[in-house]
Parts: structure tokens; sequence; C-alpha cells
């Protein structure tokens, strides 16, 4: 019998090279990506290209506006995205990109519905080494999260609660790409940008931006992302 795997969908370039591994390893695959009031709302048409392209057997976008609480530059107009040298990626702390519980908020959902579905697998595309300092991308989380999971849900108490996945998070952005590379995945579908417009084009100058852009410059692949200039 094939076993069940609900793969977390953000549009970008982890959740897809994330969504080919489980692919990979031979899994029935459920996208479940969150409009959750992100202005770069250009990843959620990436992430239903990507699970076309890739393939699942349902795809669901859950609507959550975490924009009434704001406190996020991804959630809240009045929060500039940080741009090249006003950026600080992890040096420097956490950013004004993280959003409050966004990873907790998200893997709650998905165990609900891994739940509603009988899923043994749960897979996100975390990563600890090329990130924005976030702190729900750590495994410390994740392992917090499986705690919690075990204890929480009724096939968690029964013995036979899903597992979380995150093949991604000992990997860089190079490493990364050409994981994806050799499963196939077509990074031109896939949008990283904080701030895309509506047609997917990148502003090259945000953490994410020159995140990706660096991971196709140690992968030695060109960069097939379009920009806004």
């Amino acid at each position: 019998m094939i076993e069940k795997a609900v793969v977390l969908l953000s549009g970008g370039l982890d959740s897809t090279t994330c969504l080919a591994v489980a692919k990979q390893k031979g899994y029935e695959c459920y996208g479940l990506s969150f409009d959750y009031g992100q202005r770069h709302r250009a990843e959620l048409k990436a992430a239903e290209n990507t699970a076309q392209r890739i393939g699942v057997r349902d795809y669901k976008v859950m609507p959550i506006n975490l924009r009434a609480f704001g406190g996020s530059a991804l959630t809240d107009d009045n929060i500039q995205v940080p741009e090249a040298e006003q950026s600080c990626e992890a040096e420097s702390g956490i950013p004004v990109t993280y959003v409050p519980a966004r990873n907790t908020i998200f893997l709650a959902i998905a165990l609900g519905w891994a739940e509603v579905l009988d899923a043994q697998h749960i897979f996100i595309g975390v990563n600890a080494v090329d990130y924005s300092g976030y702190p729900d991308c750590r495994p410390e989380f994740i392992d917090a999260f499986q705690t919690m999971a075990s204890l929480a849900t009724k096939a968690g108490i029964e013995g036979h609660g899903p597992v979380f996945h995150t093949p991604l998070i000992d990997l860089s952005k190079g490493d990364i790409i050409k994981l994806g590379l050799g499963l196939g995945v077509d990074y031109s579908l896939t949008t990283s940008c904080y701030q895309a417009d509506e047609e997917g084009r990148a502003c090259g100058l945000c953490d994410s931006c020159r995140l990706r852009r660096r991971g196709f410059e140690e992968a030695g692949i060109a960069d097939p992302t379009l920009y806004k200039s």
C-alpha cells in the first residue's frame, strides 16, 4: 500500500525541491499552500504550477489572514522589506521578514489534514544553513513539534501519527539546487522573492533573492529567475 505524504508548498525553491524528494521516495503526495495575506502572492501561482508539474494527488490552498496581526514585512505594508545593504540576514538576529509563528500555524494545519487523510508523513522544506535567521526553521523546532504532535492527535496517541521530514535542513542552497535538478525540478516555475510582482518577477535585492542567486552561483547553474530589471 502506497503511503501518503502532506507536503507544504510555498512556490519557492526549497518547498518545490521538497515535493520532488517526497515523490522520488514513492509517496502519494498532497500539496498544501497558504494564502496568509503575504505581499508576495505570486508564490501561490508558482506553488500551483509546481504541484501540477511534479504531480500531487490533491492540492489545497488554505486561507489564513495573518495580515490581521501584521508584525512582519511580509504581512504589514507599514514595514519595509530590507534590500541589499539594508538587509542583515542571520548575523544580526531575526529579521523583519520573520512572520510570527508562521511554521507553527502551517504545520498544525498540515497535521490536521494528515490525520484526516491517514497520511504517515509530512514534508516541509525548512533549511538551517542558508536561511534568514528564522527560529521556526531550526531542527530543535521540528523535533519539538514532532513531540507535540504525538501528544495532540488521535493518531499520535494510538502510535501511528505522521513523521515530519525535513530533507533539506542541512543543505546549502547550492546543494538543494543540485538535488532538485537531479530530480527534474524546473526552477523557472518557482518564485522566492519577498516582493515579487503579479507576474512573478523578482526584485533581486531582498534576502530571499540574494540567497537564491547565490545558490545558483554555488551550484554552477544559470539562474532562471525572471527579474524586474
